[in-house]
């Protein structure tokens, strides 16, 4: 049938079941007639009741208040999408191990799908005669390759925060009150966010874009799919836009959901506090309900016939509440933002209070703790979407867990693994599924998590999430397992339209994941006992390790790699991959390797690593780890730095520059360091850097301080490796959506021109330490971005040499544009740490990068690392460092087998200790080894179990 037919069709339809239901509002409208006429007859004393000439168009929309959103019950029948873009060929993918979200994401089809019309017309067995009638069809090769819906984002802000951050797009929040709700997501929405096209290229089809959480009610969210259309305009990537969005008649069927935001907690902290907020919603929701019962009587009276008594009447309507009405008569997926207890609870009583249905509660750090609380929600328990490692970053979520999905899914709870766009790059979802199902999702609930449920949670599982005969042709061809690390999307379509993986872009994918194991779900350590803790403990189990001082005896190692500064990369093996064996450490330190070790006679514990592996342990930089325990509550931090660029620093202080140590501010036994010393991450070097979202950060970072994430305190043995590691400066612009303007980056340069060239006394902690610099005795790290500034920095950095007579130890930070000069800046002998390790255009210094496959071959990191500069990786925020083996293997896969297993260990070990200048500082006993059970450093399958510490004599078992 072609596209005019389908037309037709169509309007036949819709011509049918607009004459049906006119003449059911006809025979309604006779009934009341010969009612009346039967009342006059039979007590000529009753009123006659006049019935006015538009009782056909208020009785169809009485009728409308008892319809609830449903597709059209052809809807499976249909011959192709209302999205389908004529001209489109038809797509078969052959030869695919077809993961359909199906039976609860347990059925696996081995076969082919196809693709026509915008609409999946075909799963496993295609016969040919299905497809050879048509013209052009496009025939792809799965060889084997696993095949996935699109995957279905419901947190997101894509479009309205949209990238590069501009002052004149921030369209997520209102600072129009409280509850707005009359608000909607699509009139703020950039058709031309750069972010786009980087979710289509990590496999996300569709997302459900938000309103941002400032407000109780914050607006109408709309669903998108992320095809840019020929029409280029917001209003086409809707998916299935509801019948009201453009003042339509609201009875109009068959009738479709519509979307609301809600927040609650902190976010709300502008309009007052928790019981100001809950008053807003409570009178919200009383309006709302007021001109529900208004609407009913109203109806109940026109349905009765009883129409005098309505005259001079009107339908009772306001297009400020009219979709909190909605949402009473459960028309509405409400999507609600709260993270605690308190604040769940108040939300469950609320949905009683007034009888609606909450879709999903959204962040929800807390829900995992009361999973029965959830289940009282009016109208049915909601979806919960969360985090995977996001967490302790203001007060609501310090209680967050990576337990979380598991324990929610174990009470029967649907768990939405979400990204909360721009917060974490949406392009990297699946990446949260993958996190969830390492701390103990079963595979099918993680794959769920981010497909079906999401769909189901929005309304849209009829078209979206699954893959059935009937649905949208969004589609993923993945280069391995799904829930593999660095699992990458070698071709993706949207309805039915190939939106990456084009042939003619030669872009390589998967290369080096040739091994069946990619191909296969990852296995993942047991966390039970960890999960159980976390539970008992509400979120705050303790993580002190168990110490021994004596004899360990580790059975059962693959392969041991220790620190040594004459091999290469700084990593020496000193057992190869090979038949398990065993090392015997003593007070901290390896003495014994290999069977003859005699089993570690007088060991005082035995693990067993299960073919695991003993490694250096990895380096964390850039963050505040240590410094503070959580983001967002500036009681738990070093307080305000003074930025001499923005006025005097105290008097008292007797220096213009401020600068100020870390080391003073150091704490020790945060969450945040604890569990990165558990994830394997024992050093960490911190600044006083402060990157808010809302302000720029101070010009002087302080010098920082290289210290044990494990140590209990600044007294004990080897807890501060090196009080003073470098000096840390910034050059940045005005953050978009800063109130302060930063002064210009000439003036920023001109500054650190002069305090280079002696601008300072040397008596004052600046003018002595940016003459350290200067002579190359510490580090000089610059967190800097932008191509162009690092153009300047490099003929400034000459500059100073050319007047010192000496060699500047220079490092980027951040540095999202240095694979444009790389070449210069290995020239230069500058060190480069990356920061993301996947880049993002998240401000317009960050714009010009390289995504890496399946948008580009190049990658920042293999790009410098080819022209010769030594590179590490970094984060920026304290609850990163627990994931930093992930990141930098995540990072190393994307360069297509160019990046070997040791030269990944190095970006986050022996080249940041190379690049800060602490090489003989961190290694001085050979440094921390980190004992990984079952598999190596970057396998999902891996769990570190203990730290071996040479220079503190002990081993932490974890």
């Amino acid at each position: 049938m072609d596209a005019s037919s389908v037309l037709d069709a169509r309007r036949r339809s819709s011509l049918s079941r607009t004459l049906l239901l006119a003449l059911c509002t006809a025979v309604a409208t006779a009934t009341v007639l010969t009612y009346n006429t039967f009342l006059q007859a039979s007590a000529p004393s009753q009123r006659i009741h006049h019935v006015p000439l538009n009782a056909e168009t208020i009785l169809s929309q009485c009728t409308a208040l008892r319809e609830t959103p449903r597709p059209p019950t052809d809807f499976f029948a249909r011959d192709a999408s209302d999205r389908f873009e004529p001209g489109t060929k038809s797509t078969l993918i052959k030869n695919a191990r077809i993961w359909t979200g199906a039976r609860n994401g347990t059925e696996i089809v081995y076969g082919d799908v196809y693709l026509d019309k915008g609409v999946v017309k075909g799963i496993g067995y295609i016969p040919d005669y299905q497809y050879t009638s048509e013209r052009d069809v496009i025939v792809v090769d799965a060889k084997g390759g696993w095949v996935t819906p699109g995957l279905v984002d419901l947190h997101s802000h894509l479009g309205v925060s949209s990238v590069p951050e501009l002052h004149g797009a921030l369209d997520v929040n209102s600072g129009h009150g409280p509850i707005v709700p009359w608000l909607r997501s699509i009139d703020g929405f950039n058709t031309h966010d750069d972010a786009f096209q980087l979710a289509i290229a990590g496999g996300v089809t569709s997302v459900q874009v938000l309103p941002g959480s400032a407000n109780a009610i914050a607006g109408q969210a709309f669903m998108f799919k992320l095809r840019k259309t020929s029409d280029h305009t917001p209003l086409s990537m809707v998916l299935e836009p509801p019948h009201t969005l453009n003042g339509s008649a609201s009875y109009e069927h068959p009738m479709r959901w519509r979307h609301l935001k809600q927040a609650c907690g902190e976010s709300l902290l502008a309009y007052g506090n928790r019981m100001d907020s809950m008053w807003s919603y409570r009178w919200a929701y009383n309006e709302a309900r007021k001109i529900k019962e208004a609407q009913d009587a109203y109806c109940a009276k026109a349905e009765a016939g009883l129409w005098d008594e309505l005259k001079g009447q009107v339908y009772p309507e306001s297009s400020q509440w009219e979709v909190m009405v909605d949402v009473l008569r459960g028309r509405v997926k409400v999507s609600t933002h709260c993270y605690e207890e308190v604040d769940l609870d108040s939300m469950v009583r609320l949905t009683n209070e007034f009888e609606f249905p909450i879709a999903s509660f959204h962040h929800a750090s807390e829900a995992w703790l009361v999973p029965n609380l959830l289940k009282r929600t009016w109208g049915g328990t909601p979806t919960v979407g969360v985090f995977a490692a996001v967490h302790r970053y203001k007060r609501e979520s310090f209680r967050g867990s990576a337990f979380a999905p598991r324990v929610l899914a174990d009470s029967g709870i649907p768990v939405v693994m979400k990204s909360d766009h721009p917060i974490l790059n949406s392009r990297y979802l699946m990446y949260e599924a993958q996190q969830a199902h390492y701390w103990g999702l079963p595979p099918h609930l993680a794959l769920l998590s981010v497909t079906a449920v999401p769909a189901s949670a929005a309304g849209m599982s009829h078209r979206i999430g699954v893959l059935q005969e009937g649905a949208d042709a969004d589609v993923v061809l993945w280069d391995s397992h799904p829930l593999q690390l660095g699992a990458t999307p070698r071709k993706v379509w949207i309805d039915g339209i190939l939106q990456v993986g084009a042939e003619k872009d030669n872009i390589i994918v998967g290369k080096g994941k040739e091994g069946r194991e990619f191909q296969e779900v990852p296995n993942v350590p047991n966390w039970d006992k960890e999960r159980e803790d976390a539970v008992k403990w509400e979120g705050l189990p303790p993580l002190a390790p168990t110490q021994y001082r004596g004899r360990v005896l580790m059975r059962n190692v693959r392969e041991v790699t220790v620190r040594d500064l004459a091999a290469e990369d700084g990593l020496k093996t000193m057992l190869a991959q090979g038949e398990p064996t065993d090392v015997v450490v003593d007070g901290g330190r390896i003495t014994c390797v290999g069977k003859h070790c005699l089993g570690g006679v007088n060991a005082e514990i035995e693990l067993d690593l299960r073919g695991g592996v003993i490694a250096p342990s990895l380096m964390t930089f850039g963050s505040p780890l240590g410094v503070e325990e959580i983001m967002l509550e500036p009681s738990t931090g070093d307080g305000v730095l003074f930025d001499p660029l923005h006025g005097d620093p105290p008097a008292i202080l007797g220096d213009k520059g401020g600068l100020v140590r870390t080391a003073d501010a150091l704490k020790f036994g945060t969450r945040n360091a604890l569990l990165a010393h558990r994830a394997g991450v024992t050093y960490a070097t911190s600044s006083l850097e402060k990157t808010t979202y809302f302000a720029s950060p101070a010009f002087i970072a302080g010098l920082s301080v290289t210290f044990r994430t494990g140590s209990a305190h600044a007294l004990e043995r080897g807890a501060v490796i090196k009080q003073v590691t470098a000096l840390h400066v910034v050059l940045s612009r005005t953050s978009p959506s800063s109130s302060v303007g930063q002064v210009s980056v000439s003036t920023q340069i001109a500054v650190l021109r002069r305090l280079l060239l002696n601008g300072e006394p040397d008596d004052t902690e600046t003018g002595y330490w940016f003459k350290r610099v200067a002579q190359g005795a510490i580090p000089l790290v610059i967190d800097v971005a932008s191509a162009d500034i690092m153009a300047v920095l490099l003929k400034l950095k000459i500059e100073i040499e050319q007047a010192r007579g000496s060699f500047m130890k220079l490092v980027f930070f951040g540095a999202t544009e240095a694979h444009l000069i790389a070449e210069e800046i290995a020239g230069a002998k500058i060190g480069v740490i990356l920061e993301p390790a996947r880049p993002f255009p998240q401000v317009w210094d960050d714009r010009r990068i390289l995504a890496g496959p399946p948008l580009t071959n190049q990658t920042s990191l293999i790009a410098l690392i080819d022209a010769g500069v030594t590179v590490a990786v970094g984060c920026r925020d304290a609850w990163q460092p627990v994931n930093t083996r992930f990141d930098v293997a995540w990072a190393a896969l994307e360069t297509n087998g160019r990046i070997t297993r040791q030269k990944a260990q190095a970006l986050v070990s022996t080249n940041l200790e190379k690049l800060l200048d602490i090489e003989g500082w961190v290694d001085e006993d050979g440094g921390d080894l980190v004992a990984y059970e079952w598999g190596n450093v970057f396998e999902l399958t891996s769990k570190p179990v203990a730290v071996a510490s040479p220079r503190r004599g002990l081993v932490d078992v974890l």
